[in-house]
């Protein structure tokens, strides 16, 4: 399961730094309107729902209760006219980034995550262990995980909404 986690990780993040890497500092950091982040916003959170997504996963395997807990039907996730309102612990930093920076924070994280990833000797238990997850409530560990790369796809698709938006604002 994580090796095949990992492919998605890897191409999902390809196709991040693909939307990211040839924006300005001042296209990364231009906020569409009051009630939208950013580009570099929307990296900033990934790296922020990475980082948490490790913790809980921790929590939740430190946990002695076993269950078959309920699968959750993950694509909802995809789902860009489905809004969820980001925890406090997930919001991202309203401090402008520089492109590059950030795209060595997002190595960095991603490095540290896949890192975890491997330290963790049963992976079977995290079929059979839960943490409530800020949107999708009561959810299995490994979910936790497969979230990652999906939860990164939903944010490509807001990156491109944005960049589409701009097309459309110099027509």
């Amino acid at each position: 399961m994580i090796i095949l986690a990992k492919d998605q990780f890897d191409a999902t993040r390809e196709q991040l730094l693909q939307e990211i890497n040839h924006l300005s500092d001042t296209e990364f950091n231009d906020t569409p309107d009051a009630q939208n982040w950013s580009i570099a916003q929307i990296c900033h959170h990934l790296i922020l729902v990475e980082e948490a997504t490790k913790k809980a996963v921790t929590w939740g395997l430190q946990s002695q209760e076993q269950s078959s807990p309920e699968r959750k039907d993950m694509q909802l996730l995809l789902d860009r006219t489905r809004k969820f309102q980001a925890p406090s612990i997930v919001e991202p930093s309203e401090d402008p980034f520089h492109v590059q920076k950030m795209v060595e924070l997002l190595a960095t994280t991603r490095a540290e995550f896949l890192g975890f990833l491997e330290t963790l000797e049963d992976a079977d238990a995290l079929a059979k262990r839960t943490m409530k997850h800020p949107a999708l409530g009561e959810c299995p560990l490994d979910q936790w995980i497969e979230q990652i790369y999906l939860h990164e796809q939903r944010h490509i698709l807001q990156i491109q909404e944005i960049k589409n938006s701009w097309q459309q604002a110099s027509n």
